[in-house]
């Protein structure tokens, strides 16, 4: 059964299939019929769509949080507690989970905050310091950065016995939560604390693609080895994680309890579920960036090109002062799927080319389900070498690109003239190899399964 099909039918899951979070075919559908269960409705209904022609109705989902909450505090009660969330900690009503646990009252040793802050006020690369929570008069410590030992530390000061992380990734290696999860649960492992996982469904589908992080390329943007589009959930990370990392990194595994979803399928995207969507960083406006985000995100290794940031639509605004029309009319003429391209023209008002006017592309995703994101932006780094402006961009000694793919494979194949089907072509052994590593750890239903 196809995406399409899935959403039609109000089903999150393929037709006979129940388990890993998900209720049978039945019970989803008299969900989308007369409303979801308790919960999972949310304010405004479960399907909001529903009954409108041309709209498919919007999957209901119970994320972790939902669970939790709805157990009374179960898994948590008599115990302190440290939370390690953001901005996207929130249920339908855009109540956060710190909020919600402090007026419950579950005792919060402290809470901690990873890039952009607890509360989300700084920009990419920033935090907001430590200190006190206005709201909850909680002590919030600044954990952007922290390495296992530093974790340790705060986790200490804080006297917590559980941690419990609840933030919403976008299902790219590059983006900087998952790094936060890593750590904070190898150090939760190195002190003997329980660490639980809240989950919520990755907003770009359970696809798995890209190349792999390799020896020598980790960093702040690739910290794992772990393909550049992961297709897994935190709850899936945190599983993968504690089954192939920590047992050598931390000496032992994480005491791991994940409160998974009810309703996610590994088809569905997030403009395909009833979740409200609450931007993950400054520059993750809306969901259609998302989307977009684990390709386009390259384009902060090209130092030629604003990957438009300092725009309304980061990373779905590529270009630069050297560039004009040509560069938007190659990209067309490939006719990629799922894709489109709009001739754009853009002034930053903040990070490369602040103020200065940018000619280049608007990329415009017209059909999610067969639209690739990595492969699209290969074929635009491609198209875009061709320019005599281009010039990728170093970071000290080594290329920032490279850190970002993993390797300095993608660099040097488009340098040398590789078509865009060479470069994709070139990580198929490793993916596939990914996907059977990644398998065991799987809580829902993918496509094709």
């Amino acid at each position: 059964m196809n995406r399409r099909a899935l959403l039609a039918a109000g089903v999150a899951g393929a037709a006979g299939m129940t388990g890993a979070g998900l209720s049978s075919p039945a019970s989803r559908a008299a969900d989308v019929a007369g409303g979801a269960r308790g919960p999972a409705a949310g304010a405004a209904g479960a399907v909001p769509a529903a009954g409108k022609p041309g709209l498919l109705p919007r999957i209901p989902i119970r994320t972790g949080m939902d669970k939790l909450a709805a157990s009374g505090w179960d898994a948590i009660k008599g115990e302190r507690i440290g939370v390690v969330s953001n901005p996207t900690g929130v249920d339908r009503e855009y109540r956060h989970l710190v909020d919600r646990m402090h007026a419950a009252g579950v005792t919060i040793g402290g809470v901690f905050g990873p890039e952009h802050g607890f509360r989300g006020s700084a920009q990419a690369g920033g935090s907001e310091g430590t200190g006190i929570d206005a709201r909850t008069g909680l002590t919030v410590y600044d954990a952007y950065g922290a390495t296992q030992d530093r974790w340790k530390q705060i986790f200490t000061a804080a006297g917590v016995q559980t941690v419990v992380f609840d933030i919403q990734d976008v299902g790219a290696r590059f983006y900087t939560y998952i790094y936060t999860l890593y750590d904070s649960m190898a150090a939760a492992a190195r002190l003997g604390l329980r660490y639980l996982v809240l989950d919520r469904p990755n907003p770009i589908g359970g696809r798995a693609y890209g190349p792999m992080m390799t020896d020598g390329y980790t960093s702040g943007v690739g910290r794992l080895k772990i393909v550049q589009q992961h297709g897994m959930t935190v709850g899936e990370l945190a599983r993968f994680y504690n089954g192939e990392f920590l047992p050598t990194d931390a000496g032992r595994k994480a005491d791991l309890k994940v409160i998974s979803c009810s309703g996610w399928h590994g088809h569905l995207f997030a403009g395909d579920t009833d979740l409200p969507w609450v931007l993950p960083s400054p520059n993750m406006p809306t969901p259609d960036t998302a989307v977009v985000y684990p390709g386009t995100g390259l384009f902060e290794g090209v130092s030629s090109l604003s990957e438009g940031r300092g725009t309304t639509r980061p990373f779905e605004l590529i270009g630069g002062p050297g560039l004009d029309y040509h560069w938007c009319d190659r990209m067309a003429a490939l006719k990629l799927p799922g894709a489109q391209f709009r001739e754009a023209y853009f002034t930053p008002t903040f990070n490369k080319f602040a103020g200065r006017p940018c000619a280049g592309i608007e990329v415009k995703v017209s059909d999610q389900s067969r639209y690739d994101p990595i492969s699209t932006a290969v074929s635009m780094l491609v198209e875009a070498r061709k320019e005599t402006s281009f010039a990728w961009r170093l970071d000290g000694a080594r290329y920032w690109i490279d850190l970002l793919t993993g390797s300095a494979r993608l660099r040097t194949m488009v340098d040398a003239g590789a078509s865009a089907a060479e470069v994709v072509g070139a990580w198929s052994a490793e993916l596939a190899a990914f996907e059977q590593r990644r398998r065991p750890y799987l809580l829902y239903p993918r496509p094709g399964a």
